[in-house]
């Protein structure tokens, strides 16, 4: 386990980085990429940084499929670096499967033994794949898979270059300013300002849902959210975030109450630059409504103006 690796989103930082790719139909030549390794000695590092990048060159990539050209990105991503500086992200044993397109997400299959990956060291692996593949133009989201099924413990499923800084600190990683919404003495919505902070291998909207769900520090406010509502995952995938909620609502409080909570989770969450719109889902799937509550209908409303 590497302590003191700790992640933000921060896709300007990857993009300096990289030698970004070319992928324009019909091209000749070679075009640059970079494969994305851990640090063998992160002491040695100026700023302490946790990843490091091998430039490839790739022969005609840009008259290449765009699958073709992930899962040639893949094959020696997974192969290891040449650098002696660098080492394997992955699992001994670990080998890429097979990576499909789904809009502008690339799903990307592993063998089993990615599966003994956990904590930092998995959020290592993640990034690897993440940033290597999203230098691809047609590529903005990566998801991950393990013989086919998503990895159940795994918080957050979909990984773009906007969700990692490449540094180490001893605690807190930094902040993001964002618009926290809770209940004010006459149960209406109030917003409290609050800076962040993010956390090992938290995202943004990781950190302002587990912000929300610890409640305001103004006494004259309470919480939104019920304790029994239960959040399962939520994630950022382009502008939009994904809430996954717990199926099972007999125990949850329904109508008004629901609606000012899943609100006040919308407008904060909204209250994020990287955020436009809020998609709700329960235990996975679409869902209509929750609770007696439209979900499209608090997923759409926009945040008030500050």
């Amino acid at each position: 386990m590497r302590r003191g690796i700790l992640f933000l989103l921060c896709a300007a930082l990857a993009w300096q980085l990289c030698a970004c790719a070319s992928s324009q139909a019909g091209s000749g030549g070679e075009d640059s990429y970079v494969l994305y390794f851990c640090r063998k000695d992160l002491s040695a590092v100026q700023g302490g940084d946790a990843l490091g990048g091998e430039s490839v060159e790739i022969q005609n990539s840009g008259a290449m499929e765009t699958v073709d050209l992930a899962g040639e990105l893949m094959r020696r991503l997974f192969n290891g670096p040449d650098d002696e500086a660098l080492e394997s992200p992955f699992p001994p044993g670990a080998q890429f499967l097979s990576c499909g397109l789904s809009g502008t997400r690339m799903v990307v299959d592993v063998s089993a033994s990615y599966a003994t990956l956990s904590g930092v060291e998995l959020t290592l692996a993640d990034y690897c794949i993440t940033l290597t593949l999203t230098q691809i133009s047609d590529i903005s989201s990566v998801e991950i898979t393990v013989l086919g099924e998503p990895l159940a413990y795994r918080e957050q499923q979909i990984f773009t270059a906007d969700d990692v800084l490449l540094t180490s600190a001893e605690d807190v990683v930094a902040s993001v300013e964002a618009m926290l919404y809770f209940l004010d003495e006459e149960e209406a919505l109030a917003a409290e300002a609050r800076e962040v902070d993010l956390y090992e291998g938290d995202t943004q909207v990781k950190a302002v849902v587990q912000a929300l769900q610890s409640g305001p520090r103004d006494r004259d406010l309470h919480a939104a959210l019920p304790e029994e509502l239960k959040i399962q995952s939520v994630w950022l995938e382009e502008s939009v975030c994904y809430v996954n909620l717990s199926a099972g609502e007999e125990s949850l409080p329904q109508g008004r109450e629901m609606e000012l909570a899943l609100t006040a989770l919308s407008w904060s969450l909204c209250s994020l630059e990287s955020v436009e719109e809020v998609c709700y889902l329960v235990g996975g799937e679409e869902a209509e409504t929750y609770c007696g509550v439209s979900l499209q209908a608090v997923g759409e409303v926009d945040e008030p103006a500050a």
